[in-house]
């Protein structure tokens, strides 16, 4: 069976997509799979990412920060941008696409508390992405939720 993929984007893909890949990827619906990239990747991922992760349990997906391609694009079934929409870093192709913005500070710039509040307001949207997902598929298959 082909997984569907959701895909979270953002800038630099160091942080804030990083984290909703994991955050998704532990415990994905069934047939679901997450990836993520960035508009502008950075070198590597942000360094309290990993710190920030490992406090939920969690790890850094294996990938480095990568590039958002239209092949990525095309292949996910969700795009949910976490904060990449404005005109400078966001490409045209990707504008054209049906997305969901959930435009979440860069937690880059804020302090360690900062960046937890920005991690677990992110990880409260992506359990609710998650849910979401889980009631489409059984209404689909004709099952009560």
């Amino acid at each position: 069976m082909t997984e569907k993929r959701v895909l979270f984007i953002c800038i630099e893909n160091a942080a804030r997509s990083l984290m909703a890949e994991a955050m998704f990827n532990a415990d994905p619906p069934p047939g679901w799979q997450a990836d993520s990239a960035g508009t502008v990747p950075a070198p590597a991922p942000n360094p309290r990412t990993v710190p920030m992760l490992a406090e939920l349990g969690l790890a850094l997906p294996a990938h480095p920060p990568q590039v958002l391609t239209p092949e990525r694009m095309n292949e996910a079934r969700i795009r949910v941008t976490l904060g990449c929409m404005d005109d400078a870093s966001c490409p045209a192709y990707l504008k054209t696409l049906e997305t969901v913005d959930w435009a979440l500070p860069n937690p880059a710039s804020l302090d360690d508390q900062g960046f937890r509040n920005v991690r677990d307001r992110l990880r409260d949207r992506v359990n609710s992405l998650k849910t979401e997902i889980a009631l489409r598929e059984r209404r689909a298959r004709g099952l009560q939720p």
